[in-house]
């Protein structure tokens, strides 16, 4: 995308017209959802208000909200103040590769780093790519995972492939599966877990899951399958596939089944996640996306991912 400010000092000067010429990755987005992208932090009512007054122009013409922009069309933005920015010192940091061509990036993310920054999080994955990539024209979250969770993350590096592969993360046709350690003997007979789920948030703007009944209108389905892998003394590791992509959907699931995971800080035995923490050095949540699978944005063809078992959670199992 090229920008061009009229005008000598925008910087120090007042706010300036503005004339963007619309690159080949922003083709065919909506004209709104386009402006709310390149002015981040201007209120929504003020930037669908330049647009109704006609102070936004597509090509010197007027344009609606939900206008499909193209390649190489010229876009008038009116004087806008954007809101000064606390300078955050993000560190560069790259992450282990899984896999990565001119459409995507597919890496192995560390438990304990955020895929983004926000909520007391300064920066995450997408804030130390960008920095460690400042070449990279395009680069954006495909999904997410737990700041406590490890294993494949995939990212776009085209606007293209975001749209298709979000559009196959909406209809399901990707595979997820995890590797979790819970505490105590899972049942062989428990397969699936298909109890409808319930986000709210706190006071404080926290996030909480919780199962609810099947006839709560606020509840969406939410359905785990599970596997017995092995059993750890009191402990069993379970290998677990998603059919739907609920938020903490494992995490409340188990724990509703009694079965919570190891080292999970929200929803887990927080007396036996001291005594792993303290005996076994382990103060981690034991939840890790192993592998994923979806078609690759251009070409069609099938991918599957995998990411190892992190040494920490391999440490464990051999202590238990």
């Amino acid at each position: 995308m090229e920008r061009r400010i009229i005008g000598s000092d925008a910087a120090a000067s007042p706010p300036q017209v503005q004339r963007i010429t619309v690159d080949p990755e922003s083709a065919g987005q909506r004209l709104d959802n386009f402006l709310l992208r390149i002015l981040k932090g201007v209120p929504k009512t003020h930037v669908y208000r330049v647009i109704r007054s006609g102070e936004v122009r597509v090509n010197k013409g007027r344009a609606a909200a939900d206008t499909r922009i193209a390649a190489g069309d010229e876009i008038r933005v009116p004087p806008v103040r954007l809101p000064e920015r606390p300078v955050v010192n993000v560190p560069a940091r790259e992450f282990p590769v899984l896999f990565e061509d001119e459409h995507l990036l597919a890496i192995n993310k560390p438990a304990g780093t955020a895929v983004h920054g926000g909520s007391g999080v300064s920066s995450g994955v997408i804030e130390q790519l960008r920095q460690s990539r400042p070449e990279a024209r395009f680069l954006e979250l495909v999904h997410r995972l737990d700041k406590e969770t490890s294993g494949v993350l995939l990212l776009a590096k085209k606007r293209s492939a975001l749209v298709a592969l979000q559009d196959q993360f909406r209809a399901r046709d990707t595979g997820k599966s995890y590797m979790a350690l819970v505490a105590g003997a899972w049942p062989k007979n428990l397969k699936v877990i298909d109890q409808p789920l319930h986000k709210t948030l706190d006071a404080a703007g926290e996030r909480h899951v919780k199962v609810v009944s099947p006839a709560n209108v606020d509840g969406r389905r939410s359905i785990t399958l599970i596997r017995s892998m092995k059993a750890y003394g009191a402990f069993t590791l379970l290998d677990i596939s998603l059919k739907t992509g609920r938020t903490h959907q494992i995490r409340v699931h188990l724990a509703h089944a009694g079965h919570a995971i190891v080292g999970d800080p929200k929803y887990g035995d927080f007396t036996l996640n001291k005594a792993v923490a303290r005996e076994q050095r382990f103060a981690r949540m034991f939840l890790h996306a192993r592998e994923l699978a979806f078609d690759h944005p251009a070409s069609g063809e099938r991918f599957t991912l995998n990411a190892p078992l992190p040494a920490d959670c391999e440490t464990l199992l051999k202590l238990l």
